[in-house]
């Protein structure tokens, strides 16, 4: 699955370094640096965090069949 995150947008809360740490990780206190191409078995957690980031920064083409309503966060 393909992941975009709007860099700009993005604030440093972490959120998605917490929920998916082999995804995402922060590089100091305020720069995140991911993993574009996420592997299949990191969908339920790149989903939730999707979903958890304060700001909707991420986007994630291929969510549209997690359920749970985490999809809608992606778009």
């Amino acid at each position: 699955m393909r992941l975009v995150v709007d860099l700009n947008r993005c604030q440093g809360y972490a959120q998605c370094a917490f929920l998916a740490p082999d995804v995402f990780a922060m590089h100091g206190e305020e720069s995140l640096v991911y993993s574009p191409r996420a592997e299949e078995e990191q969908r339920e957690r790149v989903a939730r965090a999707v979903a958890a980031c304060p700001v909707q920064a991420i986007t994630a083409d291929g969510l549209e069949t997690v359920a749970g309503g985490a999809s809608d966060a992606a778009r």
